[in-house]
């Protein structure tokens, strides 16, 4: 991996991530396809609406298919027939998020398999040898994401400080781990860290000069965006980006809206992944530089115009708002399809217009009138 930073407005910038399987130009966002597919969509038509790399998932891979099958085509580009970068979440998150059905040991995370109930553990050494055999062009240490809200006598309440220290040590002590499988198998790819903390400043600090002195390719923030106010995910999120190195690329896990990718930018983050836009499209939400449509909504059922006028995706361009409107009323898969191609060509074109107002020196600007044009017609 090279990354080389060819722009600065403020704290954006642009940049350009060489891979093996291909260049990034950053900022950028990866579109989500855990089992190897971004739901719905083909290679060709993430390349069509401007994908550069995708994000595929240890953990869900690991289960379905298998190491067998994904092995037998040599790694995971093949086998999804997609020829550019991928990146390999470390399966951490997911298991975090299998709640009381797994139990964190110094070990690793054991847990039940949701498909056939055989006992399973998901160690950091594991997480790096599956993410070997996908071929990943970036890889992901096994960290323990530390949630927000902990169950405490049957309610709800913040981690503490205590808590969260424990979490975020024990994923020091397992990204020492994964570095060292890593190199042990000479791994192709580059491989990040992952800063932790939970909602504590001074844990996050401590995460980052840990992961700096065990050393990486790239670091991203995790943890954030699991159950916090929207204000004290981007205060943190702001707090750990500053304090991350200069020349490495920095990717802010599962965030999120239009919103928030911009203050990630305006903070310095290079690379994004949510589920989002392809979740909310299957669902009949669709991102707009001139607010949300609902497109299930009655009042669309007889409007001929295009979904979004100033929007260049195929989608925009040949079909109208009644029409998706009908789609989505008799849950007609092409009516996922097309709501796809819209939402993902939305988020990649705000990166694409990013980099270029970051190179024209006028990234706050675009930011100012992005955020203005979307908050002047409320969702819909």
């Amino acid at each position: 991996m090279h990354f080389q930073v060819h722009a600065v407005d403020g704290l954006a910038r642009s940049g350009l991530l060489q891979l093996a399987h291909g260049e990034v130009q950053t900022p950028a966002f990866m579109p989500v396809g855990t089992y190897g597919a971004v739901k719905s969509l083909a290679p060709n038509d993430l390349r069509q609406v401007g994908a550069q790399i995708v994000l595929g998932n240890t953990y869900h891979l690991w289960l379905r298919p298998g190491l067998s099958v994904i092995g037998a085509h040599r790694g995971l580009h093949r086998f999804m027939g997609w020829d550019g970068p991928i990146l390999t979440d470390s399966g951490g998150f997911q298991v975090f998020s299998l709640g009381p059905l797994r139990k964190v040991g110094e070990d690793g995370v054991r847990f039940r398999s949701p498909i056939n109930g055989d006992a399973m553990l998901l160690t950091p050494e594991e997480s790096i040898r599956i993410q070997h055999v996908l071929d990943s062009d970036i890889a992901m240490i096994f960290d323990e994401c530390t949630p927000y809200w902990i169950e405490s006598n049957g309610q709800a309440r913040p981690a503490t400080e205590g808590e969260a220290a424990d979490s975020m040590q024990r994923s020091l002590r397992w990204a020492r781990r994964c570095r060292d499988e890593f190199d042990r198998l000479r791994g192709a790819g580059a491989l990040f860290g992952i800063v932790q903390g939970g909602m504590f400043e001074a844990l996050r600090e401590e995460s980052v000069a840990g992961l700096l002195a065990i050393g990486f390719d790239g670091y991203a923030i995790g943890g954030l965006s699991v159950g916090e106010p929207k204000p004290q995910m981007l205060a943190m999120m702001r707090h750990a980006a500053a304090r991350l190195p200069q020349p490495a690329p920095r990717y802010l896990m599962g965030v999120g809206t239009p919103e928030d990718l911009l203050a990630a930018m305006a903070a310095g983050i290079d690379l994004f992944d949510c589920v989002l836009p392809t979740r909310n499209a299957r669902n009949g939400w669709l991102f707009t530089g001139r607010g949300d449509v609902k497109i299930r909504n009655a009042r669309y059922r007889d409007d001929s115009s295009p979904l979004d006028p100033d929007c260049a995706c195929a989608t925009c361009r040949q079909f109208s708002r009644a029409y998706l409107h009908h789609l989505q009323r008799i849950n007609e898969m092409l009516g996922a399809r097309l709501n796809t191609i819209h939402n993902l060509h939305y988020y990649l074109d705000l990166m694409r217009r990013a980099r270029l107002s970051i190179q024209q020196g006028s990234f706050e600007r675009f930011a100012q009138a992005e955020l203005a044009a979307r908050a002047a017609i409320l969702t819909s």
